[in-house]
Parts: C-alpha cells; sequence; structure tokens
C-alpha cells in the first residue's frame, strides 16, 4: 500500500521561502539535509497535524527562476475559517486568483508556484 510522504517545491531563496510559509499556511521546518557537497539544502515544513510534508529544495548555486510550465499544477490546504484565512492572504498581498463560484482561491508563493484554500467541509 503506497500512502503520500511529501511534496517538492525548488526555491531561489529559501529564508524568503521559509518565512512565507511559515506566515502564510503556518508550516514549520520539521527537519532539514544540507548535501554533502554544500550543494543544495532540503528543509521540510509540516502543518503540525498530518505526517504530509512540503519539501522546499534550495540549489545553492541557482540564479535563474524555475520553468513552472504552464503552471497547470498546485498544491492545495483546507481551512476552518476561510474568511479569516483570506483576510491574512488579501493582507499579505498573495492572492492570485479567486473562484467565488466554488468558493475557492489560490495564493502565490515568491517563486510562483499556486496554492489553493479550500474551506474545510469537516
Amino acid at each position: 500500500m503506497f500512502t503520500f510522504n511529501h511534496f517538492n517545491f525548488n526555491v531561489l531563496d529559501l529564508e524568503r521561502s521559509l518565512a512565507f510559509y511559515k506566515d502564510a499556511l503556518g508550516l514549520v521546518p520539521v527537519s532539514k539535509k544540507e548535501a554533502d557537497d554544500g550543494s543544495f539544502t532540503l528543509v521540510y515544513l509540516g502543518d503540525g497535524v498530518s505526517s504530509f510534508t512540503l519539501e522546499l529544495t534550495w540549489l545553492h548555486d541557482r540564479t535563474e527562476p524555475y520553468d513552472l510550465g504552464e503552471g497547470e499544477f498546485h498544491l492545495a490546504f483546507t481551512v476552518p475559517d476561510m474568511d479569516a484565512a483570506h483576510q491574512k492572504h488579501q493582507d499579505m498581498g498573495c492572492i492570485c486568483f479567486e473562484n467565488p463560484a466554488m468558493g475557492i482561491y489560490f495564493i502565490e508563493d515568491p517563486d510562483g508556484y499556486w496554492i489553493e484554500i479550500v474551506p474545510d467541509k469537516g
């Protein structure tokens, strides 16, 4: 049986990304790995509830933004208070798309990855 483990985003500025994910989604580092040759750093972020992690990969020599193709992939999070979350993200200026008919919206991280915010129907 397969179970989800993690999802990866490559980032250009690790500290900026760590700050964004903490402020926007409350994600915090749960583990970190440095390459033996110093070429990359992996930081795994967790939500404190599930075992699923978001892996941020920082390739130290990379200076060019990543080609995200047509951006048709995304990560999604549920939130119990959609109005409070929306206000927080609006204040941060990171909302990039809204679909009121579906009751969802997307935020964009510093590297251009989209993250869907979905109401918790729990």
